[in-house]
């Protein structure tokens, strides 16, 4: 069975960090794109970041360029997002996610362009 499992959400004061990893399980790992999207309370789920099947080319949206990267381990099956200089704005339920086969990169904020979603992770920054 195919699964992805987020860690590494916490509570943190405005100004820290955090990693988040997925796991992923169940396919071979190195075969599709990947992403992190988040949703807050009362409000649609958003894109993060997304990284190519290779690794060598990532996306992020305009709110986190600078402070967060998004990277994977195709050893460890493993993606990461690390988050630097957390904000209150980033509080949110952040989910990992896999993509549709054939995938455009015009395609990484598109919700229904993602295949399979991780059970999220919950991040809190408090100010």
């Amino acid at each position: 069975q195919v699964q992805l499992v987020e860690s590494g959400g916490g509570l943190v004061q405005a100004g820290g960090s955090l990693r988040l990893s997925c796991a992923a399980s169940g396919r071979p790992f190195r075969t599709y794109p990947m992403g992190w999207f988040r949703q807050a309370p009362g409000k649609e789920r958003e894109f993060v970041a997304g990284i190519s099947t290779s690794g060598s080319n990532t996306f992020y949206t305009d709110s986190v360029k600078g402070r967060f990267t998004i990277s994977r381990d195709i050893a460890e099956k493993t993606l990461y997002l690390q988050m630097n200089d957390l904000k209150p704005d980033d509080t949110a339920v952040y989910y990992c996610a896999t993509y549709h086969l054939p995938f455009s990169v015009n395609r990484f904020a598109d919700t229904t362009a993602v295949d399979l979603w991780g059970q999220g992770t919950q991040v809190t920054v408090s100010s």
